[in-house]
């Protein structure tokens, strides 16, 4: 985008133009940053105006960027990124953590393990304010889209600081309602005679092999068909935990629930290293530190 003489960029124009640019609409940036949808239009087109370019293709389902739009969104959002970080630098106490802190890891592994352990963490360190961002997708932690991320596997990002955390293991259970009613399996084999729940499209699974039980004791030849199948780990753990059929879960799900039986304990699936990570210019971080520090502590009372 060429720059005119005289020409001049609002901040707060910015900050609504990033909004829309995210939400694809004025209603729902409108949302996000509490104004109505006209201030919101007028903000966009005062911005275009300065600018001498349109920066959206207006349709009925949406904005679309222009690539003028495309070109100043990916600017903003960095410099928003990085206005972020330093903001947090500046305002983290030297005498004891202090500021935001963003954690991002798996669905199921922060509803299960992580949450209920997050009292604790703030009773440690009240000065941080802390919020959880649970998805399976990996966030961008250089573009702050998060501060720290709890991953099931080593960053394939080579920016960032990694520290191993535990070895993952999966284990079959099932729960004893269900065990009540269909009886236990004695084998892998006897596997076959049960309702099994699986990982849909294991293509997009977090973990290699995870539907490794469907192939337990078959000698060869095709997989056993599921029972049911569950895009979402912590999906395929309510299904068992309301007596649908048996799985394969992290063996996490066994300590935290107390309603779970583990069966066939001699079957064992994948194993999964999980890895604590976080960018390299936050290394220094008294914030992120207290967290690890707290997250190590945690995983090893977990093994006593």
């Amino acid at each position: 985008m060429p720059y005119r003489a005289g020409m001049t960029l609002d901040w707060d124009k910015l900050r609504v133009f990033h909004a829309v640019a995210e939400a694809g609409s004025f209603t729902h940036a409108g949302d996000t940053l509490n104004l109505s949808q006209s201030a919101v239009s007028r903000q966009i087109s005062g911005l275009e105006e300065s600018l001498g370019v349109a920066l959206f293709h207006r349709h009925a389902r949406g904005l679309i960027p222009t690539e003028q739009g495309e070109n100043l969104y990916r600017t903003v959002h960095e410099v928003f990124a990085k206005l972020a970080m330093t903001e947090a630098q500046i305002t983290e106490s030297k005498e004891r953590p202090s500021g935001p802190l963003r954690i991002t890891t798996a669905v199921a592994f922060g509803s299960i393990w992580l949450t209920p352990r997050m009292k604790a963490f703030q009773e440690l360190c009240p000065d941080i304010q802390t919020s959880l961002i649970l998805t399976d997708d990996e966030l961008d932690l250089s573009m702050r889209e998060a501060d720290v991320a709890i991953r099931m596997g080593p960053p394939r990002q080579p920016d960032l600081v990694q520290r191993h955390l535990m070895s993952m293991h999966y284990h079959v259970y099932a729960s004893p309602e269900y065990l009540h009613a269909h009886g236990i399996p004695q084998t892998p084999a006897d596997l076959d005679k049960h309702k099994l729940i699986a990982f849909g499209d294991e293509s997009q699974a977090p973990v290699a092999r995870l539907n490794w039980i469907l192939e337990a004791g078959v000698p060869s030849g095709r997989p056993r068909d599921p029972a049911l199948e569950v895009n979402n780990i912590y999906g395929i753990f309510r299904a068992v935990q309301s007596g649908l059929g048996i799985a394969a879960l992290p063996d996490y799900f066994g300590r935290e629930s107390g309603d779970l039986v583990e069966i066939l304990p001699e079957l064992h699936g994948p194993t999964v290293e999980v890895y604590f990570v976080y960018p390299e210019e936050l290394r220094n971080s008294q914030r992120i530190a207290a967290f690890r520090d707290f997250l190590v502590r945690k995983i090893n009372e977990a093994r006593v």
